[in-house]
C-alpha cells in the first residue's frame, strides 16, 4: 500500500516454480532454524471475535485524522471494526472481507500494530513473516481487489505528511485476482528520488504451485544489518525474488529511512485506488466485481537473528532540586517525579528503577519542564506491559493540571511482560516555556495496564 496517489508501471509475472503451497496450519510453527521470535499472533481467538486489541489498532474511516484523502492512494472503501468486515473464524485464522452494501459502498478492513518498534540490532537480521491466502477471487470478479501486507516507518504514526521518507516495506500485495506477488519499497521524495516514487522499487512473480488466490503461501521480508552494503530481501514460499541494497538507495536516504525507532506491521483489503486501476487500465471496481471474498491470515509473526544490541536507555538524570528546572529534551526518570497517585517504583531489568502498577486514573507529575522557545515534534517513553489480552489504554501528556486536555499520547497493550520494555513515540502539539507535566493513564478496565521506566520530548 502507498500513502500517496499515483502509481503506474507493472512489474512482469514470472513463471511459477514447482513448489507446492501448504494448507491451513492449526497454530504458530515455530521459528526457523537459528532464529528468535521478536512478536506474533496466530489469530485463534473465537469466531466472529475482533483481533487482540493488545496487539492490532483497527484503522477506521476514509483516512487517518488530518492524513491524506483516501488513505493516499485513490482508495474507495471506507474501513469498519465490524465483524462483518474482520474477524477471526475461529478456525486460527483472521478473515478480511469487503463488502458491498445495497447502496454500492463498499465497506473492508485494515490493523496495525499497536508496536512500532521493529528494527534489527546492529549487524543483526530481522524477518517479518505472514501466512497468507490472498482473496480467492480471479478475473472480471477481481477488479479492484487489493490485499496487503506490509511495514511503515513509526514516524509516520501521527505524521502523516512524512512519506516516503519514513520508509515503507510492502512485503505481499496483489491486484485484481492476479496470479502474482508484489514485493516494494518507498523511500526517499516523492515524486522521483533514488525509490523512484510513486512507484517504488519492486519485483514480482507468481506464487510457487498453487496460485496465490487458492492456496495459502507465505510471504517474508528480511532486513539485513549484518552484511556490507545492508540489503533488504523478499520471499514467497522460501524463494527469494527481489533484493534492495542500502548502496542503490544512498544518502540521506536510508538513514531516513533506517534511523528511527523502527517499523509498525499492517494488515488490510483495500477496494480500487491507483494500484488496481493502474493494472486493469480503468477504474475499479466495477459492477462485475463480487463482494465477501476474504483476505485470510493464518500468522503474522517477527524474527530476529544475530546482532548485538545496545542499551536502550539513555543516560540517567539527576530529579532537579526544588525550585530547579527540568530540560524538556533530557530524559526524565518517570521514578523521579514530585508526585503522584497510588503507584509503585520497582528494579528495573534496564537498570535503576521504573514506575509500576498503573492504571486507570493515575498519574505522575514533573514540575518545572522547559520547552525553551517552542518546536516541540513528540514525546517517546520507555514503557512495558503484562496486561493479559484486552487491557490496553493511553499514556497521556498534559500541561499545568490534570484537568487540561492530553497535548498528547499514545496507546499502549500488552508488550510481553512487565519488563519487556519498548520505546513507544506519540504526537504532542506546540508548547513553550516551563511547565508542570503530567503523565496520566486512561483505560476502559480497571487493570495495571503499564509500567514506565524513562520519557523525554523531542524537537
Amino acid at each position: 500500500m502507498r500513502p500517496v496517489l499515483v502509481i503506474s508501471a507493472v512489474a512482469a509475472v514470472l513463471a511459477s516454480s514447482a513448489a507446492v503451497a501448504v494448507s491451513a496450519q492449526a497454530s504458530l510453527p515455530p521459528p526457523p532454524s537459528g532464529w528468535t521470535q521478536v512478536w506474533a499472533d496466530d489469530f485463534t481467538g473465537s469466531a466472529n471475535t475482533l483481533p487482540s486489541s493488545a496487539n492490532w489498532i483497527i484503522d477506521t474511516g476514509t483516512s487517518y485524522p488530518g492524513g491524506p484523502a483516501q488513505w493516499g492512494t485513490g482508495e474507495i472503501q471506507t474501513y469498519t471494526n465490524s465483524t462483518t468486515n474482520i474477524a477471526q473464524d475461529g478456525s486460527g485464522n483472521l478473515r478480511i472481507t469487503p463488502v458491498r452494501g445495497s447502496s454500492g459502498q463498499w465497506t473492508s478492513a485494515r490493523i496495525e500494530t499497536q508496536r512500532t518498534d521493529f528494527k534489527p540490532a546492529a549487524g543483526g537480521v530481522l524477518r517479518i513473516e505472514g501466512r497468507i491466502q490472498m482473496p480467492n477471487v480471479t478475473g472480471a470478479e477481481a477488479a479492484g481487489y487489493w490485499p496487503a501486507f506490509w511495514a511503515l516507518g513509526a514516524p509516520y504514526r501521527g505524521n502523516y505528511q512524512n512519506w516516503p521518507a519514513i520508509g515503507e516495506f510492502d512485503i505481499m500485495e496483489n491486484v485484481n485476482g492476479i496470479n502474482s506477488v508484489w514485493g516494494v519499497l518507498h523511500c526517499g521524495v516523492n515524486p522521483g528520488g533514488p525509490c523512484g516514487e510513486t512507484n517504488g522499487l519492486g519485483a514480482s512473480r507468481a506464487c510457487p504451485g498453487s496460485t496465490c488466490q487458492a492456496a495459502f503461501h507465505t510471504y517474508a521480508f528480511e532486513w539485513d544489518r549484518g552484511v556490507t552494503p545492508n540489503q533488504l530481501r523478499w520471499y514467497v514460499d522460501g524463494q527469494q525474488f527481489h533484493t534492495v541494497t542500502q548502496s542503490q538507495v544512498g544518502e540521506p536516504y536510508w538513514s531516513n529511512m533506517t534511523g528511527h525507532n523502527g517499523y509498525f506491521l499492517l494488515l488490510n483489503v483495500a477496494m480500487g485506488g491507483a494500484f488496481p486501476n493502474g493494472v486493469a487500465g480503468s477504474a475499479t471496481p466495477t459492477a462485475a466485481t463480487v463482494s465477501g471474498r476474504s483476505m485470510l491470515v493464518d500468522y503474522v509473526a517477527v524474527y530476529s537473528r544475530g546482532g548485538t544490541t545496545t542499551p536502550t536507555t539513555p543516560p540517567p538524570t539527576t530529579p532537579p532540586p526544588t525550585g530547579g528546572t527540568r530540560d524538556a529534551y533530557s530524559t526524565i526518570q518517570a521514578e523521579s517525579y514530585n508526585a503522584a497517585s497510588s503507584v509503585i517504583t520497582e528494579t528495573c531489568s534496564e537498570g535503576g528503577q521504573n514506575v509500576g502498577a498503573l492504571s486507570n486514573g493515575d498519574w505522575l507529575q514533573y514540575n518545572n519542564v522547559d520547552f525553551g522557545t517552542g518546536g516541540v515534534r513528540d514525546f517517546v517513553a520507555r514503557v512495558a506491559s503484562g496486561a493479559g489480552s484486552g487491557v490496553s489504554g493511553l499514556v497521556e501528556v498534559r500541561i499545568d493540571s490534570r484537568g487540561n486536555a492530553p497535548i498528547g499520547s499514545f496507546a499502549i497493550g500488552g508488550t510481553g511482560g512487565w519488563q519487556s520494555w519498548r520505546s513507544t513515540p506519540g504526537n504532542v502539539s506546540g508548547v513553550s516555556g516551563s511547565h508542570t507535566v503530567y503523565l496520566t493513564f486512561t483505560s476502559g478496565q480497571a487493570a495495571d495496564f503499564v509500567n514506565v521506566n524513562w520519557f523525554q520530548f523531542r524537537r
